[in-house]
């Protein structure tokens, strides 16, 4: 097993295994760009320009570096260097703004914080509701400089590109990145990812995926997620292959980048298949040389069409979070399933489903106080048993803040004194011991693969003028992955809809705009004042009983629009993009 030597050598973190790929494969690309192609060699070179960095600016072991930029090779270079000095740098959106973006910056109390140039206004803007006061250093690869701000590039350039041996004080047990996520409630969380993770994350999907010096991984998904950042980069480079890095997915690019890139691997999310599948033909698509997709979210009903259109090998589905101890991997092709346990191994499974109590959302109890397992195909939470083992990987290693921690475990679950992980995540299982993913549990909802927290975007829908109350929840629209976030509004005379779109634009990421808006006289609670939740899908959220008082958010000219049955039947045909 490719991760069984992980645990063995406790001072052996990613940054020493760029410096062996280093020597290994020396001027091979590793990264490569529109803008820009890294070698092993220089890709190594550039982590120690930022580790020498990092040492001279006092940076070292328990230290934390902010990293706000988008994708591009220095991204990588940039956080092995600084791990590689010791510190651990925390992966901030480029999507979030304002309050957003301080409260990811608060959570992890970053000593200095680095910002590509472009996205300098937003932090400086989101810094007044900053505690502390960190240092911010502006990288100014392929951008103007700024007046007021610390130069890290230039710092960079003249520090030595000699190796800088990692601290002797850092071992796999140490954190080497935050990475946040948005949990099912609140807002985003810093989840702690140590070098343990992340060794066990590249080498775990390396070995599945076969990866070689021959292969190209196509990789368009965010950096400052574990999947874009760790995942579909480490998986490739730690058998020598190389990265294609986009700034973000294209449709109309993407069969044409992938031909002349000459891309043999592909990491996705369920939407952007499904993005593929929806658009035209394109000359390439069938040209390519991809020989695998890996990713997750490929929905039942895109499976077959999107690997037989686009004359895909093999599809490996996987299942995992970036703070959770629970992986699973759908080796068999078994369309929307997320993995399998085979029976003969099932009692080596770290993963449990139990009967979920919607009404007061969390997992049920019997009346010996332990929770109920579910049967075949029965509906059910996730949870991962925490524990201790050689490889850590039934680890649970939480995030930033104890008290967020402690909310995401279980006690006593199924005997006296066992811990469990709550994923948040309802699943089912069938005869056949394949799992597949129904759906988000609490206060948030997955859409365009972004889990997104009903709590911040009310909060920002609320800062509106006109906005008295609001309250937010995902529903299913048919042809869609995920649920579109309905937000139910109660409104003064003062409200402007038209102005709505940008006010949004300047406190949440895209993706959590509420797609839709129903405004109501009052937000409807329960006895115990709880926020009712519709349980179906969009269909049967009231449209046809109220939908003069609906509105629906057309992206393509940032406004909303009033939602009558004839536009619902362009969205239900989709010819309506949401």
């Amino acid at each position: 097993m490719v991760t069984a030597p992980i645990a063995q050598n406790l001072s052996r973190t990613f940054p020493v295994v760029i410096a062996e790929l280093a020597e290994r494969f020396g001027d091979a690309p590793a990264l490569i760009s529109e803008a820009n192609v890294l070698s092993f060699r220089s890709l190594d070179a550039l982590a120690n320009r930022y580790a020498h960095w990092a040492r001279m600016a006092g940076i070292g072991h328990g230290d934390t570096v902010g990293l706000l930029m988008g994708n591009r090779p220095e991204y990588l270079a940039i956080w092995v260097g600084i791990a590689r000095a010791g510190a651990a740098t925390a992966l901030l959106s480029t999507s979030l703004r304002g309050t957003s973006l301080a409260h990811c910056i608060n959570q992890v109390a970053p000593k200095h914080i680095i910002a590509a140039p472009e996205l300098i206004k937003p932090l400086t803007e989101a810094m007044a509701e900053v505690a502390g006061d960190p240092q911010i250093s502006i990288d100014f690869i392929g951008g103007a400089r700024s007046a007021g701000v610390a130069a890290i590039n230039g710092s960079s350039s003249a520090s030595p590109d000699t190796e800088l041996p990692c601290s002797n004080d850092i071992t796999i047990d140490d954190p080497a990145l935050y990475i946040y996520t948005s949990g099912t409630t609140g807002l985003p969380k810093a989840a702690v990812i140590t070098h343990r993770r992340l060794m066990m994350w590249t080498h775990w999907f390396a070995g599945m995926m076969d990866t070689s010096p021959a292969d190209r991984m196509y990789n368009c998904l965010p950096m400052y997620h574990s999947v874009g950042g760790a995942v579909a980069t480490g998986a490739a480079l730690v058998n020598g292959g190389s990265v294609v890095i986009r700034e973000k997915f294209s449709a109309s690019e993407f069969w044409a980048e992938i031909v002349r890139f000459e891309c043999s691997l592909f990491q996705y999310i369920g939407e952007l298949c499904r993005y593929l599948v929806q658009g035209p033909t394109h000359p390439c698509e069938r040209t390519h040389r991809l020989r695998m997709a890996c990713g997750n979210g490929l929905r039942a009903d895109v499976w077959d069409t999107f690997k037989r259109r686009f004359g895909i090998p093999q599809i490996l589905e996987f299942y995992a979070s970036t703070e959770g101890n629970v992986s699973l991997f759908n080796v068999e092709g078994q369309p929307g399933s997320i993995g399998r346990f085979p029976p003969f191994i099932a009692h080596r499974s770290p993963l449990a489903l139990v009967q979920f109590d919607a009404a007061n959302d969390r997992p049920l109890r019997d009346q010996d106080g332990f929770c109920v397992r579910c049967g075949s195909n029965e509906i059910g939470e996730a949870l991962g048993r925490i524990g201790k083992t050689r490889d850590g990987s039934v680890r649970f290693d939480g995030y930033t803040v104890a008290a967020e921690t402690r909310k995401k475990i279980l006690y006593d679950v199924f005997e006296r004194g066992d811990l469990w992980y709550r994923t948040g995540d309802l699943m089912r299982c069938d005869e056949s011991s394949f799992y597949y993913f129904i759906d988000r549990v609490g206060d948030s909802y997955r859409w365009k693969g972004e889990n997104v927290a009903t709590s911040e975007v009310a909060t920002a829908l609320t800062a509106y003028c006109g906005i008295i109350d609001a309250n937010v929840h995902g529903v299913a629209v048919a042809g869609n992955d995920g649920r579109a976030g309905l937000a139910e509004i109660v409104c003064s005379e003062s409200f402007d809809i038209a102005g709505l779109p940008r006010h949004l634009q300047d406190r949440l990421p895209r993706y959590a705009h509420p797609v839709f808006l129903r405004l109501r006289d009052a937000v409807e609670t329960t006895p115990t004042f709880k926020r009712k939740q519709p349980p179906g899908p969009f269909a049967s959220c009231g449209l046809d009983d109220n939908c003069g008082s609906l509105f629906v958010l057309d992206s393509r000219h940032e406004c909303y629009v009033r939602l009558d049955r004839t536009l619902y039947a362009h969205i239900a045909q989709g010819s309506f993009r949401l």
